[in-house]
């Protein structure tokens, strides 16, 4: 699947750059540098421009191979990254894909994370045909939990002991939105 562009409200979502012509490189340095992404992030991180870069041209694959739908979640006026949200793991057979997403610290506790996810569960529904997204994560993480709750998934579980942050085990928590909850 191509790209796709989507309108959020007061944000719009692009696919992450680093070109000639928009470069997120110096945003996403700044993002992964703070504790709160570090340390629930996991996976991949970013510490310096070629990271960045490499960290781009990674989710340009991922979304050309239709395994990742990646979007900067960007501010209209400027046109910076505030955030990154994405369906991930998507399974065309089982219609089903997982919600992620982080917002720079500068910028959370206004509801970006909320109205860029809706923006991308109503586009997982309709523009891939999705039957299931489900969202995780940990016990701990209050404002991922606000976020599920505040879109309308239903909590289905816990697993125990299955994320490793700074060398401790913690449960997830395990969410879920079907097409027919719209």
């Amino acid at each position: 699947m191509e790209p796709v562009e989507i309108n959020a409200g007061e944000h719009y979502l692009r696919q992450l750059r680093a070109d000639d012509r928009i470069d997120d490189s110096a945003a996403l340095v700044a993002a992964f540098a703070d504790p709160g992404i570090r340390r629930w992030q996991g996976g991949l991180l970013v510490d310096d421009e070629a990271g960045a870069r490499k960290y781009v041209e990674f989710r340009t694959w991922q979304w050309e191979s239709d395994q990742r739908y990646s979007w900067a979640v960007c501010d209209q006026l400027l046109g910076r990254p505030v955030g990154e949200i994405a369906l991930k793991d998507v399974d065309p057979h089982n219609g089903s894909a997982e919600l992620v997403c982080w917002t720079a610290a500068g910028h959370r506790g206004r509801g970006i994370a909320t109205e860029a996810a809706g923006a991308v569960i109503r586009f997982g529904f309709g523009g891939v045909d999705l039957h299931r997204i489900s969202y995780r994560h940990a016990v701990d993480n209050a404002s991922s939990q606000r976020v599920a709750e505040k879109l309308g998934f239903t909590q289905e579980g816990r697993l125990r002991g299955a994320q490793s942050v700074e060398g401790e085990h913690h449960d997830l928590l395990i969410w879920s939105r079907l097409a027919t909850d719209l």
